[in-house]
C-alpha cells in the first residue's frame, strides 16, 4: 500500500549553546535528527543570523528552514519536533524566550488548522496579547509567519512559491511586503 506524502515547512532556530556547540552546529544536528526519524528533507535553506525576537530577549539567533515530505499527520509531526527539541535541551519556560532549539511547523500542504474561525482568531490576535497567550492546539499555517523576516527569508530559499491558503500570497510576496529594515537584519551566517 502506497502512503500519501505531504509537504511541510519547518522553521529552525537557536540562540543558546548546547553543551559546547553553538547554534549553527545545533541546527545541523537537528536536521540530522529529523532525517533519522524517516522524514524526507527535500531542501534546506542557508543559515541566517537574525536579531533576537522580541528585541532584548537574549542573544541573536541562527535560523533556517527545511522543506520536508512526510506521511505523518500534522499533530504527529509536531509531536516529533517537540521530542527532538527536548532531546536538544529545549525548556519551555518563557514564550518567545531564549532556546537551545526551536522547531516550528510553519505550514503543511495548504491545510488550515484546526479550522478557519480559530485560525482567524489567532491571525488577528492583538500584538499585546501575542506575548501572553499561546494556543493549546496546533494552528496552521503559523499565524505570525507573514510578519517575520526570520521565517520568510529562510523559507524563500526552500518554498518561495508556497501560497498562504488564507492570505493568498506566496512566500516571495509576503517577504516583499515586510519593511526593508526587517529583511536587511536577516544576514547569511
Amino acid at each position: 500500500m502506497h502512503k500519501i506524502m505531504s509537504e511541510a515547512v519547518i522553521a529552525l532556530g537557536a540562540n543558546l549553546k548546547l553543551r559546547e556547540y553553538g547554534p549553527k552546529v545545533t541546527l545541523q544536528r537537528a536536521i540530522d535528527a529529523i532525517l533519522r526519524q524517516g522524514v524526507v528533507i527535500r531542501a534546506t535553506s542557508r543559515f541566517f543570523e537574525t536579531p533576537c525576537f522580541p528585541v532584548g530577549a537574549g542573544p541573536d539567533y541562527v535560523n533556517a528552514a527545511a522543506l520536508i515530505e512526510t506521511d505523518r499527520t500534522p499533530p504527529e509531526l509536531l509531536n516529533l519536533l517537540h521530542q527532538i527539541e527536548h532531546e536538544f535541551g529545549r525548556e519551555r519556560v518563557q514564550r518567545w524566550g531564549m532556546r537551545t532549539l526551536d522547531l516550528d511547523l510553519v505550514c503543511y500542504d495548504d491545510l488550515i488548522l484546526p479550522d478557519r474561525p480559530e485560525f482567524d482568531r489567532w491571525l488577528t490576535l492583538p500584538a499585546e496579547e501575542q506575548t501572553q497567550k499561546a494556543p493549546d492546539q496546533l494552528i496552521l499555517p503559523h499565524p505570525r509567519l507573514q510578519d517575520r523576516a526570520f521565517v520568510l527569508v529562510p523559507m524563500a530559499d526552500v518554498a518561495p512559491d508556497w501560497r498562504h491558503p488564507v492570505l493568498g500570497r506566496t512566500v516571495t510576496e509576503m517577504l516583499a511586503d515586510l519593511p526593508a529594515g526587517d529583511i536587511a537584519a536577516v544576514k547569511a551566517a
